[in-house]
This record gives C-alpha cells, structure tokens and sequence, in this order.
C-alpha cells in the first residue's frame, strides 16, 4: 500500500500545497466529488454494502484491536492526542481481559500526567511537600 502511494505521489504533479491527491486545478479534492466520483462507485464495483467513509477509521481500529495491537500504536495510527481517547472511544471492543489492561493504562496516563494528584490536592487528601 505504502509503496503504490509513494508511486502515486512521485507521478503527482507538483502543487504549491504539496497535496498528494489534488484537483485538477492543483487544490484540494472536494469530500463530494470524491465520495460520488471514487468511493461509491468503488462499492457497487466490488458488490458490497455502502458504508460512511468515516466508518472505514471505525473499522480499521477495530481490527487492529481485535488483533491485540498496542494501545499506544492505535493512537499513532489514528492520530489522537493520547492513548485515552482510544480507551473513551473502543474500549468496549476490548476483550474483558484487555479491559483491566486498558483500565491500568488509563490509571498510568493519569497518574503520570498528575490530573488525579490535582484532584487529591484539592480535596486536601495528598499529603504536602514539608520544605526545609
């Protein structure tokens, strides 16, 4: 896949967006035009249902949950700022023993970005720093 798109993007004509997929005119390919020029025909070409193009992220997640990928390579691939995004949004497709993993996940981000230490705090149930 990487390298027909490496192909593509070498036979692409320069463009000031440096885009890989531009228009004819060197812009931004319209979401319309794409969906009823490229991505239904492809569809109805290979016999199968029609789904929402968002719905191929959806998919692509999901399998790679499925197949016990890392959390933290799941973000990467579909971008998010940080692996609890992934957790809030899939986290019901994970096996119930990947559950308890993803909720020790979730506990070491927030641990280590310190949100649930500024909650104690502001509860008055940590215990302050004594400075000499």
């Amino acid at each position: 896949m990487m390298a027909n798109l490496k192909k593509w993007k070498l036979a692409c004509p320069t463009n000031d967006q440096n885009l890989v997929f531009p228009n004819q005119s060197d812009n931004p390919l319209d979401h319309r035009y794409m969906l009823r020029r490229h991505y239904w025909p492809a569809f109805k070409k290979a016999g199968i249902s029609k789904i929402k193009f968002h719905s191929l992220r959806h998919t692509y997640a999901s399998l790679l949950i499925e197949q016990g990928e890392n959390i933290k390579y799941i973000q990467s691939q579909l971008g998010h700022s940080s692996p609890t995004v992934n957790l809030n949004v899939y986290a019901h497709l994970m096996k119930s023993v990947n559950q308890e993993a993803a909720r020790r996940v979730e506990n070491a981000i927030f641990e280590t970005s310190g949100s649930r230490m500024v909650a104690k705090a502001e509860k008055g149930l940590t215990a302050k720093a004594i400075t000499p």
